[in-house]
């Protein structure tokens, strides 16, 4: 399959190995990713309009591909996202189910469309896809990686080290942490540090796909294997072939599906759904989850011996409250990565905002603190990035009308207010003017809401 450049300003291109669009220039649009086999092309579309797609030169994307026709289907993008198919003869289908022919309907973005056989989809800029397909690292992926060869110590420069060592094998590898840690981004790691870095990098989320969608999906299907099946399907794992396969949330699959993973680890070969003969896949497997896979398997939801396949090496990444001095590079460089997107200034950081950061909780590990950092950028409006704008609640509540108690939350835990007035203290020193200030209200609001909290007081003599 090919995607040739038609039109003068027509912004189609082969993606290359290690090569990474700019974010600025995408920046509204679309993203179409086609693949066939084991090659990856991607297209940028407008934010709004129509394209036709098939193997007529006159397409706005073309197809050269046997099972497409030459007209064979048209999106329709704006604020939400349709497909029509034009009567074409291989016909075109959305999550296993055939589009009727002249008949718009809506396209989840990021759902897997099949045209023909070539697999498509088509999200917005920034979004997160159920299945990913790509052969280049992610920016934030570079930022990470670079930023933590300058800072990082302990365990997570003792698990770069192991990554480079072990990139260029094939062994399978397990990625376990918490929610937001970079499992994925490891996994990109290893891959781009591989000898398959110029083969595909396809990610499948087992937790945002159905049980029956993710075993098509995953290991594909043959014609008729189930309604709807009205043409064979390679499955992901054979569009992986020559490259690396990241299955994400390795520990929701279902217990059929469990089985035939195995049986692809131990012999590395496919069977689609419906087929007799098995397709060799010469596939490079890293898998993630934030479970306690271990336990599952005493418990007897998770294979044991589909366990010990997967932990041919185990990367446990430690979550984020437990590499506070990795926190200040980090929060920097997901801010310059939000500034370079948005085509703005990289404001400085104020000494108390990073402050606060560092003493944050990070529930949401990595993954929170790059939100947090991309809306300070803009709260700041590109200058000096103070306290008041990291919002670490993580929400902007009107002001309370004076006389009114703000509620204590259920069970007996502090407001979000409440820990926001502990944090401004902190802050502050404990000087309770300025803590004020930061939180927008006066002292003598703040001394109110200290003591309907029963907050601890500040020492004498600091405020």
């Amino acid at each position: 399959m090919a995607v040739r450049k038609r039109r003068p300003g027509d912004e189609t291109e082969k993606v290359q190995p290690g090569s990474v669009s700019s974010p600025g220039a995408m920046r509204g649009k679309w993203l179409l990713i086609a693949v066939s086999g084991s090659v990856s092309v991607v297209k940028l579309l407008p934010a709004s309009g129509e394209v036709t797609l098939g193997r007529d030169e006159e397409c706005d994307i073309v197809l050269d591909h046997a099972s497409i026709s030459r007209r064979h289907a048209r999106l329709r993008l704006g604020t939400s996202l349709e497909v029509v198919d034009l009567a074409s003869m291989n016909g075109t289908r959305v999550g296993g189910t055939s589009v009727a022919p002249n008949q718009a309907i809506a396209l989840a973005p990021g759902a897997l469309l099949e045209i023909g056989s070539v697999h498509v989809v088509v999200q917005r800029i920034g979004d997160v896809l159920p299945v990913d397909l790509a052969i280049a690292p992610s920016p934030r992926a570079s930022a990470f990686v670079s930023d933590h060869r300058l800072v990082c110590d302990g365990a997570v420069a003792h698990l770069l080290e192991i990554v480079d060592r072990v990139a260029s094998d094939r062994l399978t590898v397990l990625l376990l942490g918490e929610t937001g840690v970079g499992k994925d981004v490891f996994a990109e790691m290893i891959h781009a540090r591989s000898s398959r870095a110029k083969g595909p990098f396809i990610r499948l989320h087992c937790s945002a796909m159905s049980e029956s969608l993710l075993e098509s999906e995953l290991f594909g299907h043959e014609r008729g294997a189930f309604t709807g099946a009205h043409a064979a399907k390679p499955g992901l794992l054979e569009l992986a072939d020559h490259g690396t396969a990241f299955i994400d949330e390795v520990g929701e699959l279902s217990p059929a599906a469990q089985v035939k993973l195995l049986r692809v680890l131990e012999d590395r070969r496919v069977t689609r759904l419906g087929a007799t003969k098995p397709v060799k896949v010469d596939v490079r497997f890293v898998a993630a989850t934030n479970r306690d896979l271990e336990a599952d398997v005493e418990r007897g939801t998770f294979r044991r011996d589909l366990y010990y396949r997967l932990a041919g090496l185990v990367l446990v990444i430690p979550p984020l409250r437990e590499r506070r001095d990795e926190i200040p590079a980090l929060a920097r460089s997901f801010l310059r990565v939000a500034a370079e997107e948005r085509r703005m200034g990289v404001p400085d950081i104020d000494p108390r905002a990073m402050q606060a950061l560092v003493e944050h909780a990070w529930g949401g590990n990595v993954r929170e603190l790059r939100n947090v950092m991309g809306r300070a950028l803009l709260l700041s409006r590109g200058e000096t990035l103070l306290w008041e704008h990291l919002l670490l609640g993580g929400r902007v509540e009107a002001p309370a009308i004076r006389g009114t108690a703000a509620p204590v939350e259920a069970g007996g835990e502090k407001s979000d207010e409440a820990r926001r007035i502990v944090e401004a203290l902190a802050t502050c020193g404990g000087n309770q003017g300025e803590a004020a200030k930061l939180l927008g209200m006066s002292r003598r609001t703040l001394i109110h809401r200290i003591e309907l909290y029963d907050l601890p007081r500040p020492r004498k003599g600091r405020s």
